[in-house]
């Protein structure tokens, strides 16, 4: 079965998404700064400087990975969950910041489904996302457990890939990014569907404006989508009503 029919309904995604993330683990950090030129740290900064987050902030990070976002929400003072679907991820996380003990002291990790989130209604302040939304096997769901668990006037911010309006740019960067992924996945994991994942996943992604738009269709104001890397990526930015 092509890796196109094994994502195209949702529990197929479901499946194949956790059994991905599972292999890539490991790789995730090195994957992550090879595919953003090196500036995945810097978008994940410009994140956390539009969170404004302060020592009364409760945040949730979801597929929170290696903690990146996380332990960057705590050293703004913070408390911090982080949420991700692969145990092994959370493991990087731990050891990864073993050594920031401040950090460490606001920052619990957690197991669990963007889908079905296990915190009651207005748990938290903020909730962020890198490379999240693009994953889940239903974005409105996703988008509409978010809305639960914040607080009116909470916000919602979320870092991933665009899908380029423009046909040709599209093309073009689908193109670059099949590639790339291919050659990464033989390299790494001997298996070039590894990384072809990730323009597999744009391809089904409604892209920048229209994630905008269920935002506002699920109660959410105020929502902004910043381009990155001349309109690459994207960082939403929206407010609980």
């Amino acid at each position: 079965m092509s890796l196109r029919d094994r994502i195209a309904t949702p529990e197929g995604k479901r499946r194949y998404v956790r059994t991905l993330f599972a292999t890539i683990a490991d790789r995730y950090d090195f994957i992550t700064v090879a595919l953003s030129y090196g500036q995945d740290r810097r978008w994940k900064r410009r994140l956390i400087d539009l969170a404004q987050p302060g020592p009364a902030s409760r945040a949730l990070d979801l597929a929170t990975g290696t903690g990146d976002i996380a332990f960057g929400l705590a050293s703004r003072g913070a408390r911090v969950v982080g949420l991700d679907i692969t145990l092994r991820m959370l493991e990087l996380a731990v050891a990864k910041h073993r050594g920031t003990e401040g950090a460490r002291a606001s920052v619990s990790f957690l197991q669990g489904d963007m889908l079905a989130l296990p915190f009651p209604t207005a748990s938290f302040d903020i909730v962020t996302t890198g490379y999240g939304l693009r994953n889940v096997p239903n974005l409105a769901t996703a988008i509409d457990e978010i809305g639960r668990v914040l607080a009116p006037g909470g916000q919602v911010l979320s870092l991933d890939f665009n899908r380029p309006s423009n046909a040709l740019v599209r093309a073009a960067y689908l193109v670059y990014l099949t590639a790339v992924g291919a050659t990464l996945g033989w390299v790494l994991h001997r298996d070039p569907d590894t990384y072809r994942y990730i323009p597999a996943s744009i391809r089904q992604y409604p892209g920048a404006e229209a994630v905008a738009r269920m935002f506002e269709a699920r109660g959410f104001m105020l929502v902004r989508a910043y381009p990155v890397l001349g309109g690459l990526m994207t960082i939403h930015h929206a407010v609980r009503t």
